[in-house]
């Protein structure tokens, strides 16, 4: 198992962790989650590029790499629809949590596009990344990271009693960035899977390889 391999496995490894330990009432384990978030993300863009450089694309890291990013995914919105309940983001324009239609689109749109490169392979095509896609992504750690880290903020103003008006504006500072990036990343979520569907729907009229000739 190459290097980039090994990164994509450790970031396997330790998306339990990152989903289990927000659910810790306690501003340490919560802030152990968003540090691990961190590494995990980094890992993301890391061990890719390090296969590209290095060229030590495999067929294991293609399957393992989707798999990490995915599980990543659920693993993080699970503490994030359930903790943002009680621990709501705040913005200028009001507090909000996250609901339960957009933890659906996001999801669906995954499971959709699983399905799809599946089917697709089926029938000799080959579904590229497309660019929409890489910023999804990208926007979606930003928000996921945003989440995690006021998870950790607002547990320790409740902890140590914070309520002035520097606690307030690191609240509003998280949450706004949470806001604006949870709308990025459903518009590309939702744009994306158009493209997809526009580029590689003539995939529905193609009949599978075992019936070809």
């Amino acid at each position: 198992m190459n290097l980039p391999n090994g990164l994509t496995v450790a970031r396997i490894i330790v998306t339990p962790a990152i989903a289990a330990l927000p659910f810790v009432d306690s501003s340490t384990m919560r802030f152990a989650a968003f540090v691990l978030f961190l590494a995990a993300a980094i890992t993301d863009w890391f061990d890719g590029y390090l296969a590209r450089t290095r060229q030590q694309e495999t067929d294991l890291g293609r399957i393992l790499d989707p798999l990490a990013d995915k599980l990543l995914l659920v693993g993080t919105f699970v503490p994030m629809y359930f903790l943002a309940h009680t621990l709501p983001f705040m913005t200028p324009y009001g507090d909000y949590d996250l609901p339960w239609w957009v933890v659906a689109i996001i999801l669906g749109r995954e499971v959709t596009m699983t399905w799809f490169r599946l089917y697709a392979s089926k029938r000799g095509g080959v579904i590229a990344a497309i660019w929409p896609a890489k910023w999804k992504t990208g926007i979606q750690l930003v928000w996921s990271g945003a989440a995690y880290f006021w998870f950790g903020v607002a547990t320790l103003m409740m902890e140590r009693g914070w309520t002035g008006p520097i606690s307030r504006t690191i609240g509003m500072i998280c949450g706004t960035v949470g806001a604006v990036s949870m709308l990025l990343a459903i518009a590309l979520t939702l744009y994306s899977l158009y493209v997809y569907m526009r580029d590689y729907g003539y995939l529905f009229r193609t009949p599978p390889i075992a019936q070809r000739g």
